[in-house]
């Protein structure tokens, strides 16, 4: 009897490990870059991340301003104090300058996600910048 329920609590442990995000694996390609000539010290960048099953960005935040499409799998995401919604193929969100991201993460813990994200920041300003524990 004690044999099987140390069973059942590791393996209720190992399934509630299993839902945990895993941080700073996903795959980010910058697609494009650009100096914004009408925008004096702005810069524009496209990008994809590429998420696979439970994978998720570090809470964060961004000093520029985000446009986010779901090309590939569901997203779910949490920005500021808004609620966490999931994202399908074909949605898009917008996050504003200053925005603290709470979750980025692939909704999925079986198939993969892809986001191309489009940003306007700072041209010396970093794409995020993790939040602080």
């Amino acid at each position: 009897m004690k044999r099987l329920l140390a069973a059942s609590l590791m393996l209720a442990a190992l399934s509630a490990f299993a839902h945990e995000p895993v941080y700073n694996q996903e795959s980010i390609k910058v697609l494009q870059e650009h100096t914004l000539t009408n925008v004096p010290g702005k810069k524009t960048i496209m990008l994809t991340v590429d998420y696979a099953p439970g994978q998720a960005t570090v809470p964060h935040s961004h000093t520029g301003t985000a446009v986010a499409y779901v090309l590939e799998g569901e997203i779910t995401s949490r920005v500021n104090d808004e609620k966490a919604v999931t994202y399908k193929v074909g949605e898009s969100f917008y996050e504003p300058a200053g925005s603290r991201h709470f979750e980025s993460s692939n909704a999925s813990q079986t198939k993969p996600a892809k986001l191309l994200v489009v940003m306007v920041l700072d041209d010396k300003a970093e794409v995020l910048t993790p939040l602080p524990k």
